[in-house]
């Protein structure tokens, strides 16, 4: 009977035994969570919300001790709100993140990823677009002549005008779908790009050209009747509805880029990007507001995993041939580098612009 006894302990001092040297090998394998979390709390534009979404990124976060949690919002929007309760703000635009600065007393900020406007489309659109004189085929993506495209608006043309056009014979106007200009960063980025052509390739700088060229380009927005406040809406009209809807929509090149790699079938074979010429990039600039908020901000721009996961979210980073590799790996032919690329509009001249839009359409301008 003792021997039994001293077997079974025996036996009960080794398990034991071996279970201390698992736990050992598992504490030098697997880091243990922080004994302390900060909460942080930040206010996004609303295309960056699935990349802090993700599981992974949040475990990042949570790595280095922070939970990192998110309200959303238009980016332009981002910039009239009350940010006390935030330790960040994370606009999509400069000129919004100038704005926030300004009002903020911060004079730090990182740019942490970026993406180029891009207009999402289908390739019968596009392929009428090149007969029109408008767009040009490179193969797996095309680009879009802005100067041409403004003097089809300008003569309000429809799509039944376009000779020969058998493939989209609606009498819909020619016109690219966007969000409101009142509230979101996307709009303002395509009214950069129309402001742009429309004062002689120049940048707008004050609010007398402001002035001259709102004329101009009031119908890109008046004559699209209802907008969303939010860029992902149009996006998903796009995806969901179809050519019947939403034959052109200015959109993030990241929105499209992200849905390839992550292998979504509602990306289809006849969907193509069209790049505006000239361009313009949506930077995503991180304003901290707090301590933790800047902790946030330093491993967004710093941290290899972070820096990693937004490719895969379709954003550009500083690792130019990371986002050309993960291109490549998906079969994905779009231009590694864009060469015509303008700045928006300072924050006043912008908001001139943007004004004078909300002024036509509080008067009930068609835009004609």
């Amino acid at each position: 009977m003792r021997r039994a006894v001293s077997i079974a302990l025996a036996v009960l001092v080794a398990v034991g035994v071996g279970i201390a040297i698992v736990a050992s090998v598992r504490s030098k394998d697997t880091p243990s969570p922080p004994a302390h979390v900060t909460v942080v709390r930040g206010v996004i534009g609303s295309e960056k919300q699935p990349f802090f979404e993700d599981p992974r990124v949040r475990a990042e976060f949570r790595k280095k001790g922070l939970d990192v949690e998110v309200d959303t919002a238009g980016s332009r929007q981002i910039a009239t709100l009350d940010l006390k309760p935030y330790g960040f703000a994370f606009p999509a635009g400069v000129p919004a993140a100038v704005k926030i600065k300004a009002a903020h007393g911060v004079s730090k900020s990182y740019t942490t990823f970026y993406t180029p406007m891009a207009i999402a489309s289908w390739r019968p659109i596009a392929d009428l677009l090149v007969k029109a004189g408008v767009a040009t085929n490179q193969g797996s993506y095309y680009t879009f002549d802005v100067a041409a495209y403004l003097r089809l608006v300008a003569k309000n043309t429809r799509w039944s005008d376009l000779p020969g056009n058998t493939s989209y014979p609606v009498d819909k106007s020619i016109l690219v779908t966007s969000t409101d200009v009142r509230t979101s960063n996307s709009a303002a980025m395509y009214l950069s790009i129309a402001s742009y052509v429309s004062n002689q390739n120049n940048v707008v700088q004050d609010e007398a050209q402001a002035d001259a060229v709102s004329k101009t380009v009031e119908p890109l927005f008046l004559r699209q009747g209802f907008v969303e406040a939010s860029t992902e809406e149009p996006f998903e009209d796009y995806l969901a509805i179809g050519i019947g809807k939403t034959p052109m929509v200015m959109i993030y090149e990241a929105q499209f880029v992200a849905r390839v790699l992550a292998s979504d079938p509602a990306i289809t074979s006849d969907m193509v990007l069209m790049y505006p010429s000239p361009d313009v990039l949506s930077k995503h600039t991180f304003i901290p507001l707090t301590p933790a908020g800047d902790r946030v901000g330093q491993l967004l721009l710093q941290d290899p995993v972070l820096q990693r996961l937004a490719i895969q979210f379709g954003f550009r980073t500083s690792d130019a041939a990371a986002f050309a590799q993960e291109l490549s790996s998906h079969h994905l032919g779009l231009p590694r580098t864009l060469l015509n690329i303008i700045e928006p509009p300072a924050y006043e001249p912008l908001e001139r612009m943007i004004t004078d839009i909300e002024q036509a359409y509080q008067e009930g301008g068609s835009g004609t």
